[in-house]
C-alpha cells in the first residue's frame, strides 16, 4: 500500500480525479488529490501564483513518503517539489505530462514539440497573467473519448490558468531525477503529441514507460486502467512496457 498524491494539470483541479481515487483505494492505496493555488476551491489570487507556490502546496500535502502523480502541466510542480525534498517522495509518475528539462520552461517545452495542437485554443486575459481554454475547442482536444457527464463536469469547472508558473524554468532537476521516475504515455492524446511524450520519456528505463490507449484525460477515459498502472508502479511490477 502506498500514499499517492494526484496533481492536476493546467486549468483543472482535484475534481478531475474523482474516478481514480476510489479505484486506487479499492487496490489498497491511500490516494488524495489537491487543488494547486488558484485552482479548484483554492482562493489564491492568480496574480500571486508561482511555480514555487505550486511546489509548496504539494509539500504541505505530504503525510509521509508519497508517490507523486502529475498530469500534463503537473509534471513541473511535482518535479519542483521533489527537487526540494526528495527524501519525502517515493517516486514521480508523469501522466501524459511535461517532464522538465533543466533551464527550460513549460512554455519552452511546448513550443519545442513536433506539433502545436493547442494553437488558438486558449484566450489570454487583458492583464496577461492568466489564460482560459476556449470552451468550444476544449472537448475535442481534452475529452474526445470521455463520458459526457465528465465532459460537463470539466467544462463547468475549468478555471483561469496562471501564466507565470508556465514561464518559469527549474534550473536544476538532479535531485528529482535521482528518484524512481515513470512515464505513462497516452497514445491518442490530442494535446501533447504522443511522439513528443515518447521523446520526453526516452531517458527513463524502458520498463518505466507505460502506455494507455486513450486521450489526454485518462482520469475520465480510463480511470481503472490508470489506477492499475499506478498500483503496478507502486509495487515495482509495471504492466505494459511501451
Amino acid at each position: 500500500m502506498s500514499d499517492v498524491l494526484l496533481v492536476h494539470g493546467a486549468a483543472h483541479g482535484a475534481w478531475c480525479w474523482h474516478r481514480v481515487i476510489p479505484a486506487l483505494e479499492a487496490l489498497g492505496h491511500r490516494a488524495r488529490a489537491i487543488d494547486l493555488p488558484s485552482h479548484g476551491s483554492d482562493p489564491t489570487d492568480p496574480a500571486d501564483v508561482t511555480l514555487d507556490a505550486y511546489a509548496d502546496a504539494i509539500l504541505r500535502a505530504l503525510r509521509g513518503p508519497t508517490l507523486l502523480v502529475g498530469h500534463s502541466m503537473g509534471g513541473f510542480p511535482i518535479t519542483a517539489a521533489a527537487q526540494r525534498r526528495p527524501d519525502d517522495i517515493l517516486g514521480l509518475v508523469y501522466l501524459c505530462a511535461y517532464l522538465p528539462r533543466p533551464g527550460m520552461t513549460l512554455a519552452d517545452m511546448r513550443r519545442a514539440g513536433p506539433r502545436q495542437p493547442l494553437a488558438g485554443s486558449f484566450l489570454i486575459d487583458d492583464s496577461r497573467r492568466t489564460f482560459r481554454f476556449d470552451g468550444a475547442s476544449a472537448p475535442a482536444l481534452f475529452y474526445h473519448d470521455c463520458p459526457a457527464d465528465d465532459v460537463n463536469l470539466a467544462l463547468s469547472n475549468l478555471c483561469p490558468q496562471p501564466i507565470l508558473p508556465q514561464e518559469t524554468a527549474i534550473p536544476d532537476t538532479s535531485r528529482a531525477a535521482a528518484l524512481p521516475r515513470w512515464y505513462i504515455r497516452c497514445t491518442d492524446d490530442r494535446v501533447i503529441p504522443p511522439e513528443y511524450q515518447a521523446e520526453m520519456a526516452s531517458g527513463l528505463p524502458p520498463d518505466h514507460v507505460l502506455t494507455l490507449d486513450c486521450g489526454h484525460s485518462p482520469f475520465f477515459a480510463a480511470p481503472g486502467a490508470l489506477a492499475r498502472h499506478i498500483d503496478a508502479i507502486s509495487r515495482g511490477t509495471p504492466v505494459n512496457p511501451a
